[in-house]
Parts: C-alpha cells; sequence; structure tokens
C-alpha cells in the first residue's frame, strides 16, 4: 500500500475512534446537569462563530463586502421570525443586489 492509502486509513480509523469514544465511555449514564446544560448552550454560539468567520474572513485578514450586507438582512429576517426557507433567499437577495450595485 502506499503512504497515502495508509494514510488516509489510519485518519479514518482515528475519526471514527473519536466519535465513538463518547457513547463507549458515557454509555447509557446521564451526564451531570452542568455538562448537560452547557452541551445544550454550546451549539447557537459555536455556528454564529462559524457564520461570522466565514462571513468576513477571507484568507489572512477581514473583509467587509456583499456578504456581510445578506447576513444582514438574515439578522433583520430572522427578527421578524420569518421561516427558513425566506430567510435564505432574504440573503441572497440582498447578497445579490450589493454585488449588482458595487460592481
Amino acid at each position: 500500500m502506499s503512504p497515502a492509502t495508509i494514510t488516509f486509513i489510519g485518519l479514518g480509523l482515528v475519526s471514527y475512534g473519536l466519535k465513538a469514544f463518547g457513547p463507549v465511555v458515557v454509555g447509557g449514564r446521564r451526564l451531570p446537569p452542568v455538562f448537560e446544560r452547557a452541551a445544550e448552550l454550546v451549539p447557537a454560539p459555536l455556528l454564529a462563530a462559524l457564520v461570522m468567520i466565514s462571513t468576513i474572513v477571507d484568507g489572512n485578514g477581514f473583509v467587509f463586502d456583499a456578504r456581510l450586507a445578506g447576513l444582514g438582512a438574515a439578522a433583520v429576517a430572522l427578527r421578524f421570525r420569518a421561516n427558513f426557507l425566506v430567510t435564505v433567499l432574504v440573503a441572497a437577495a440582498t447578497t445579490g443586489m450589493v454585488r449588482a450595485l458595487l460592481n
């Protein structure tokens, strides 16, 4: 086998091991309430951070372009409790209009 194949197999095994670690170690037991509460609170800020990083960071610096306008429009749509599809369409339309105006 080539070194690349061995590397891919090794990475797959490590990835599988990391994913299986929690269920194997914790099993059917419940986590302490502090950890359960933390696990409930982590996804929202993590998703927000990932969205912000992918929106305003490009390469080594910050970029403020049409994507930020689309994100702002999505935030406004969510503020008015628009559903997911409407929010995505508002963000895409806003981004497209700003790009058209800037070019």
